[in-house]
């Protein structure tokens, strides 16, 4: 039998990756689109103080956010004792946590994307879906949603991808786990650290230059094909 691609740690760890990336993306992108709305379409008191909070991950150290979830959600905190007392849901150096720190680094390039999507509709097109009587959930699924959708789609890709390479706060909040918590970039990180790893170290490097230039790509053709879209509407 021929010599694996990777050791059975490092496809561990870019199958969590894969699981940790999707979660992430998932549970954070409805979130994105509700506070994407309110920061494009909504005036209201503290609108710039959300607006610093959501962007604040993209500024601050990671592992600056990774110690805040530690204190927030750690299993001492009183916010993880009764999520673990009341859901059984423990974060804290478990692949939850992992997926909730991606989640936070992800969500400000989610929002946005999307949020420069949502600018991009012309407003009078939900002002006239009211003036006919729509509601508001009514107007937002059947003419704001689908206008944005490229950019939903292109804002869910790059927080994938975000995701797919966060490590810092990942690595405070859950630390590195071989087959738990360990994700691609604290893999590179563990292999680093050993003499004669050098080969693994390579490889997963390929695969995440190869994931994260496909994730960019995909992105750039969706957000092309909304200009597309929108200046032949």
């Amino acid at each position: 039998m021929g010599e694996s691609f990777l050791s059975p740690e490092s496809w561990s760890a870019v199958v969590l990756s894969l699981r940790v990336s999707l979660v992430a993306t998932m549970l954070s992108l409805p979130l994105a689109i509700w506070v994407a709305h309110l920061l494009a379409r909504k005036d209201f008191w503290g609108k710039q103080l959300l607006n610093g909070i959501v962007h604040l991950p993209l500024v601050m150290p990671p592992v600056v956010t990774g110690y805040l979830l530690l204190l927030t959600f750690g299993r001492r905190s009183s916010i993880g004792q009764f999520m673990e007392e009341t859901f059984g849901l423990v974060l804290a150096f478990r692949w939850t946590g992992a997926a909730l720190a991606a989640a936070v680094m992800a969500f400000p390039l989610m929002v946005r994307a999307i949020r420069l999507a949502i600018e991009a509709v012309d407003p009078k097109l939900e002002e006239a879906a009211a003036t006919l009587g729509a509601g508001r959930w009514f107007t937002f699924v059947n003419v704001t949603l689908p206008l944005i959708l490229p950019g939903v789609i292109a804002g869910g890709v790059l927080g994938f991808a975000k995701a797919m390479g966060e490590f810092g706060a990942t690595i405070t909040f859950v630390s590195n786990i071989p087959g738990q918590t360990q994700t691609i970039p604290s893999a590179i990180y563990s292999a680093l650290q050993v003499p004669g790893q050098e080969s693994d170290v390579l490889k997963l490097v390929g695969l995440s230059v190869l994931l994260a230039m496909g994730a960019l790509i995909a992105s750039e053709w969706i957000a092309r094909r909304q200009r597309r879209r929108m200046i032949s509407s």
